[in-house]
């Protein structure tokens, strides 16, 4: 069966190549990170069919392992309340070897979320789950991969012997977020693309970097500055140009700020301002915006002036990444230390 990992950029219309998959008969199982996501996903499912078809389910990725995963096959044996998703994990958890009890549940009987994957794997439980999901589907979709980490995508190389299709979308340098993290493991994952493709290709993964690798939603403008100041190839099915400039004038910046239509989007502390704002990271998967300012903090301003912001933090890149690539419209980038009297007291 086809097992295949399609690295999209960002507006490439990553969503839209699984919905376009999806038939009212299909037995399909689509596993995304966020809850954002899941709602938004089922949304657009039941724009296409009217409702959600019977043999399609879309889980968020922790109601999947614990609802799916781990009541099913374990629940009878090991009787939890429910997911703890504190983290980092308490001493006692973090000591205790990994074939006992308390490795995986807390004092209060419930599974922590770091460890579901692992629980899963080292009490070798994944042939029933490959059985389970061949039972009820022909096809598994994961979306959001670049946020699936440690255990969590550990599971993702273990399912891949499953006699199912499988498709794993994402965007590798969109990775803000981790699903968990759990000591050293995996701990170096999203380091380098190559090593991590070269890990999903070792579980039986075909990579696909061309599917999707031409943006709807950004011009050839942005595109051409994302892939010349941060290194990140992004090409575009536009042919039109839009503004990408840097605005210092007191008066320019004034009107950018007031024009409510125009989202300012902050590295962080983004509700410290008045108007339309954000924070970078939380605006991955948003596709309604026009013109976008991005506000460069000390740190990413002395990368943009020194043309170096290839070379920021790759967390602090990516997320910078997300910012540009929201924009359909033009693209304005003004200092943080501009916006003082917007902040609230």
């Amino acid at each position: 069966m086809d097992k295949r990992v399609i690295f999209a950029v960002a507006g490439s219309g990553k969503t839209s190549s699984i919905i376009n998959s999806l038939n009212a008969d299909s037995r399909c199982l689509i596993v995304t990170y966020t809850e954002n996501n899941t709602r938004h996903l089922k949304s657009r499912v039941i724009d296409k069919f009217g409702e959600i078809p019977v043999g399609i389910r879309i889980y968020s990725y922790f109601t999947f392992l614990y609802s799916f995963c781990f009541r099913p096959i374990c629940g009878y044996k090991l009787k939890t309340k429910g997911i703890n998703f504190n983290f980092p994990l308490p001493q006692y958890a973090q000591r205790s070897k990994k074939d006992t009890r308390e490795h995986y549940i807390d004092k209060s009987g419930r599974l922590y979320a770091n460890r579901i994957a692992k629980l899963l794997i080292e009490f070798n439980v994944i042939p029933d789950l490959i059985k389970r999901i061949e039972k009820f589907y022909d096809s598994v979709f994961i979306d959001e991969v670049q946020d699936f980490a440690a255990n969590d995508f550990n599971l993702i190389c273990a399912l891949a012997k499953a006699n199912v299709e499988m498709r794993l979308v994402g965007d590798f340098y969109q990775h803000t977020f981790d699903t968990s993290r759990d000591g050293n493991t995996q701990k170096s994952l999203h380091d380098c693309f190559e090593r991590y493709c070269d890990k999903l290709r070792g579980s039986g993964f075909e990579i696909d970097l061309t599917s999707l690798s031409n943006s709807y939603r950004c011009s050839p403008s942005i595109c051409d500055f994302v892939s010349k100041n941060l290194g990140i190839a992004v090409l575009s099915h536009r042919d039109d140009e839009v503004a990408v400039e840097y605005v210092g004038n007191a008066d320019e910046i004034d009107l950018i700020f007031n024009n409510d239509s125009i989202v300012k989007l902050f590295y962080q502390k983004s509700d410290s301002y008045t108007g339309n704002t954000a924070n970078w990271g939380n605006t991955k998967g948003l596709d309604h915006f026009q013109d976008v300012c991005v506000v460069l903090n000390p740190t990413t301003l002395k990368a943009f002036d020194n043309a170096n912001l290839d070379q920021l933090n790759p967390t602090t890149k990516n997320k910078l990444y997300v910012a540009c690539t929201r924009a359909k419209g033009n693209l304005y980038f003004v200092s943080e230390k501009s916006l003082k009297k917007y902040q609230l007291l």
